[in-house]
């Protein structure tokens, strides 16, 4: 005969919702959270395998600083300039009087450039702007323009902030969309009613319902940039002292001939990265609960 439960007792059932999740969950530990508890490990180990402070001491040496400083001024200009000129695109395509098939094309465009990096990334630009670029070749024999000797170089701070620029800028105005579309028409035709510009509608209403939508991509464009290294590496090689290219000369030759110190400046890395996605899933939040 078949047992039949005591009255009460609930019958425990196996959830298989679980079991989506579990190949991403199962990633995550092996590739995010396993090796990150690694580095944070090694970063206070010293040669003779004893806790240390050293490496951790070592990141405030001159070499290093100003590889994070540089790291920090190129993604925070890359990001700042992305975030301001996805804005205004994005501003343009869905606020203005602009057709809808033009908003489709610069959308699917959009969604394609966020993810177009690496060494094809680079070997565009250098193609476009480097010292036989095509552009600098039109440049230089149809307007007797030498941008080379004007200071520019694709192999510096601003050639590669430039090269950022071509996936910041899709990224954000693709992280933005939605919230301009939060924006409601009703609230600018009321504000009109009452005898309010354009400008002091968005003075008032539309540019403080976006800000924090802003600063929480802002962020977001921070940390793509500050994590990049095969767009870097690719176009600048080691010409440019970054924290992604001097960590990238340790794993593979021990530059810094201690390897607790590279794994010390990939956990500064981390930590500085972690900030700008806490700040951006943080604004994000009260950004959502706002435009409820």
């Amino acid at each position: 005969m078949t047992e039949i439960p005591a009255p009460g007792r609930p019958i425990r059932r196996l959830n298989l919702e679980w079991l989506g999740v579990a190949p991403f969950i199962i990633f995550a530990v092996m590739f995010l959270i396993l090796p990150t508890l690694y580095l944070v490990s090694a970063a206070f180990v010293g040669r003779d395998g004893q806790l240390t402070f050293d490496n951790i001491a070592g990141l405030f040496t001159d070499q290093i600083l100003a590889a994070y400083w540089i790291s920090i001024r190129i993604s925070a200009t890359s990001a700042g300039i992305g975030a301001i000129a996805g804005l205004a695109i994005t501003l343009a395509i869905i606020r203005g009087r602009l057709p809808d098939a033009l908003r489709s094309a610069i959308m699917t465009f959009s969604g394609v450039a966020s993810n177009f990096a690496g060494v094809p990334l680079a070997f565009a630009f250098i193609s476009t702007l480097g010292r036989l670029g095509l552009v600098t070749i039109i440049l230089k024999a149809l307007f007797d323009i030498d941008i080379y000797r004007a200071g520019f170089n694709i192999l510096s701070f601003w050639g590669l902030t430039l090269t950022y620029l071509y996936f910041q800028i899709p990224l954000m105005i693709l992280m933005i969309a939605p919230a301009v579309d939060g924006l409601k028409r009703e609230w600018s035709e009321a504000a009109q009613t009452l005898g309010a510009s354009s400008w002091q509608f968005w003075r008032h209403v539309g540019f403080p319902i976006l800000w924090p939508s802003f600063l929480g991509t802002l962020s977001l464009l921070f940390a793509n940039a500050f994590g990049a290294i095969a767009t870097a590496y690719a176009l600048t090689g080691s010409s440019l002292n970054i924290v992604p290219i001097l960590l990238y000369a340790q794993i593979r030759g021990d530059a810094l001939q201690n390897p607790g110190l590279g794994a010390a400046l990939a956990l500064g890395m981390i930590v500085i990265t972690a900030c700008a996605n806490i700040i951006y899933l943080v604004i994000s939040a009260r950004a959502e609960r706002w435009m409820r």
